[in-house]
């Protein structure tokens, strides 16, 4: 018989080999509480209480597919992003913190036009192409929820992962469309724009390593410099955007300065890039210069 400490160090000491120590005993954890379904609480207080044959062989198979390089998130199905625990299955990219920047802008922006008058935020409109998991579009609908958000994605897998979310975590104001970038979305206009698109240079050796290689290739890389997923929606934006809205995209941390030309050439005003919690550059952001709703100042 084990006992839940032991499986836990037996655990850390072979994942050790792929994650540093302190990552590998969370690891660990998150597993073991997988396994037995509670929570990390729960887990410390019963240390010394065994495990079931049963238990302790479902803990090691998990374990084992970790020590095979299958992303945590993946073998959970979940992770959280802003406050929120979603799922998220090899359909999806995985939701990172550095995104959590986008949210972060995206919010900032919608309370300019004026919280407190609930029949013209009705029609306050936000758009997240290439939803994946729904992590953004979803964030941004939980903490606006008088703002309509619609949740672009080509992949019907990981559009059903998102409507699924949805649903999981009632957030009623977030519309799911089958669309590749604004393909599906006619003539369609948003006050905000936002996307965490492809943007690592296709020939990168980052995609072979870590969890990117069992993430899906299509939300990841976009052509050699990475931009090309950045320059259709760019290309396209003012057709979907209102007077006065903003696009906002997510990019790497040596992208920003390419992405705002970008934006400068697309005829976007009030260029600006805003750094992640780790200081990188890491969304750039830009206006729309007409002056024509009456819901900006």
């Amino acid at each position: 018989m084990m006992n839940i400490a032991e499986a836990l160090a037996s655990a850390q000491a072979v994942l050790s080999g792929a994650s540093d120590g302190c990552e590998a005993r969370l690891e660990a954890q998150l597993l073991l509480q997988h396994t037995l379904n509670v929570n990390r609480a729960w887990l410390i207080a019963h240390e010394n209480e065994n495990l079931t044959p049963e238990k302790l062989s479902e803990f090691n198979r998990l374990v084992e597919r970790r020590t095979k390089g299958e992303p945590v998130a993946y073998i959970l199905g979940q992770r959280e992003f802003y406050g929120l625990n979603l799922t998220v299955t090899p359909d999806t990219l995985i939701p990172r913190p550095d995104t959590e920047t986008l949210v972060e802008a995206a919010l900032a922006k919608i309370p300019q036009f004026g919280m407190t008058a609930s029949h013209q935020d009705a029609n306050l409109h936000v758009l997240d192409l290439g939803t994946g998991s729904g992590a953004i579009a979803l964030a941004i609908a939980k903490n606006r929820p008088q703002v309509n958000v619609v949740a672009a994605d080509a992949s019907p897998a990981a559009l059903a992962v998102a409507h699924q979310n949805a649903e999981q975590l009632h957030i009623a104001n977030v519309q799911c469309v089958l669309s590749d970038w604004f393909s599906a979305l006619e003539h369609t206009r948003f006050d905000v724009i936002v996307s965490n698109p492809p943007y690592i240079e296709q020939n990168d050796a980052h995609l072979l390593q870590g969890d990117l290689r069992f993430e899906p290739i299509s939300a990841l890389a976009s052509g050699r410099d990475g931009l090309d997923d950045i320059r259709i929606i760019l290309d396209h934006c003012l057709l979907h955007l209102k007077p006065q809205g903003w696009v906002m995209l997510e990019h790497s941390y040596k992208q920003a300065p390419a992405v705002a030309d970008l934006m400068a050439q697309t005829g976007l005003v009030e260029i600006e890039t805003i750094r992640d919690f780790g200081g990188n550059d890491r969304v750039t952001m830009g206006k729309n210069p007409l002056i024509v709703s009456t819901h900006w100042q």
